[in-house]
């Protein structure tokens, strides 16, 4: 007996009592399958409640004023952390802003030109262990805080939790920009891994269940689109600031005035999720929100009647941790989501960006900033094009077109490196333009390649999960991500140093192309497909076959 579908051919897993073998159930899923058979609602119905708003086609300007006022925290984390962590590199001494100074040495290894900061910390120069902890610690803080937030944000909201960030953020900004030791300066920049943490997961939850399923996805890539315009205004803020005396203060102190503005329309009129507001009883009030993020009435109650649906079939009982780990479906929704977030930091994007600004001051560019600023801006104008294709081609075929590019690219970049002796090469030798050039451009690909597909899919880590652990969930995915950065930043240096620079590029290409692999055999196609829909698809069997359907339609 073969197991009964929808019409869109999606396996009723749930709910079906006449279309299911029963070896098809292993004994880990039976007792969970048959409970869902007495009495509760079917997946069929779940499915056919979010299709009602999937047909939606315009949500109206209210919701895109609403996720650009959302996405203000993307700005925050883009000024926060790659402006800081830009400037503090330059100006604390981890990469060179004097071509007098060595770049590189033969196994590829950073050995910059250490620019003294007098006395503005503690009355001395930074050590290593000094720079290495201001460095870190935003990551390190940002992973302690994300499962933290996923816990809050059940229980207050996600509107509170990111009004709770927002406070951090402006309490982070000043506290850095008064700073007068380093530990005073690492406990300043904590603080902001703190709300870096928790805007990272709320913010991408909070505009998907507030987001229609047809644009879902272009509203979702706003809060990419301003992380990476606050990698640009970083840039060129770090630019202005970085010859002036205390400049740094001004720059981390800024952080404050858009954090403040975002408070102000949480307070103001950015309203609650709606999808939380049915949870807790207040029907009322979601309906409200749902009427002004439609523009109108048309897919209120079908969003209202999935959720509601979703909720009565829950098992109050276990809920949270358990309910995560028992149920077959919301494993596998971890796992996917778990392995995106770990393959876009293990990539070696953010190390990239790190090595870039060492090989643009080889090339006779003064300040590293400056070509900072010119992959920023890559950055941007490609998370642009993500933004304009994610609801037309989907996540699954953007990830499969774009990551092969990204291993294309780092494999040349790789062979050109076995072309270049960095420490003993000069800008006027042809024998070191051409591979450097090529190295330049290389890189410019790839983060095209990145910024189109596994920058911003990962962050749709939201819609993986039923209501009821989809904060939890998210949660531990967005630690996965922070894990896997805080790995990547600590193990970059030492890789060269151990295997030189080619190497260590052949390394991440060979991640790319395993995670290509996995992309392909597990991991579905979601586009267009309302909340409470994607666990029939998440449920069923993994692989190419579950979204074949969608890249053939």
């Amino acid at each position: 007996m073969g197991s009964s579908k929808d019409a869109a051919g999606v396996p009723l897993i749930r709910g079906d009592d006449g279309g299911r073998d029963d070896q098809d159930v292993d004994d880990a899923d039976a007792e969970e399958y048959h409970h869902h058979l007495n009495g509760l609602p079917t997946l069929a119905t779940a499915m056919e409640a979010s299709q009602q708003e999937g047909e939606v086609r315009d949500p109206g300007v209210w919701m895109w004023v609403l996720a650009f006022s959302a996405g203000i925290s993307g700005l925050l984390f883009g000024c926060k952390c790659w402006s800081a962590i830009s400037f503090l590199l330059q100006r604390f001494g981890f990469y060179p802003n004097d071509m007098s100074g060595k770049y590189v040495d033969d196994t590829g290894v950073i050995s910059a030109t250490l620019v003294s900061i007098s006395d503005a910390l503690s009355g001395r120069q930074l050590t290593t262990g000094d720079k290495s902890l201001i460095t870190a610690c935003t990551s390190f803080f940002a992973l302690l805080a994300s499962p933290v937030a996923g816990w809050a944000a059940d229980r207050l909201g996600r509107k509170n939790v990111l009004l709770i960030a927002d406070g951090l953020f402006i309490a982070g900004a000043v506290w850095q920009a008064f700073s007068q030791t380093v530990p005073s300066m690492i406990a300043g920049r904590s603080v902001v891994g703190v709300a870096v943490g928790a805007a990272s997961l709320i913010v991408p939850l909070y505009i998907s269940e507030l987001a229609p399923a047809a644009y879902r996805g272009r509203l979702v890539v706003i809060q990419i689109l301003m992380i990476t315009l606050g990698q640009v205004v970083a840039y060129g803020v770090g630019w202005g600031f970085s010859a002036q005396e205390g400049g740094w203060r001004w720059m981390v102190g800024l952080g404050a005035v858009p954090a403040g503005v975002q408070g102000v329309m949480l307070v103001a009129w950015l309203p609650e999720s709606p999808r939380w507001l049915i949870r807790v009883g207040k029907g009322a009030e979601a309906r409200r929100v749902l009427r002004r993020v439609f523009g109108g009435k048309e897919g209120v109650e079908g969003v209202v009647r999935g959720v509601e649906l979703e909720i009565a079939g829950e098992d109050s009982e276990k809920g949270g941790w358990w309910e995560l780990w028992s149920e077959r479906g919301n494993r596998r929704a971890l796992l996917i989501a778990c392995f995106l977030q770990g393959l876009q930091q293990l990539c070696g994007f953010n190390s990239l960006m790190y090595f870039s600004a060492t090989l643009f001051s080889l090339l006779s560019f003064r300040s590293p900033t400056l070509p900072a600023l010119s992959i920023a801006c890559t950055n941007f104008l490609f998370t642009i094009l993500a933004f304009l294709l994610i609801d037309r081609i989907g996540r699954r075929r953007i990830l499969l077109s774009t990551i092969p590019v990204m291993a294309l690219a780092l494999g040349v970049c790789a062979w050109a490196f076995g072309h270049i002796s960095v420490a003993k090469a000069h800008v006027e030798d042809a024998s070191v333009l051409w591979p450097a050039y090529l190295i330049l451009t290389t890189l410019t690909v790839y983060v095209a390649g990145y910024a189109t597909g596994l920058g911003p899919i990962p962050w749709f880590q939201s819609e993986l999960f039923p209501l009821s652990v989809r904060a939890l969930g998210s949660s531990l995915s967005t630690a996965t991500n922070w894990s896997a950065n805080f790995i990547v930043g600590i193990s970059f240096l030492p890789a060269l140093e151990i295997l030189g620079a080619r190497a260590t590029f052949v390394v991440y290409a060979v991640v790319c192309a395993a995670g290509w692999v996995g992309i392909w055999w597990g991991f579905p196609e979601m586009g267009g497909v309302g909340l409470e829909g994607v666990k029939g698809i998440i449920v069923g069997t993994l692989g190419k076959k579950r979204s074949s359907r969608r890249e053939n339609g």
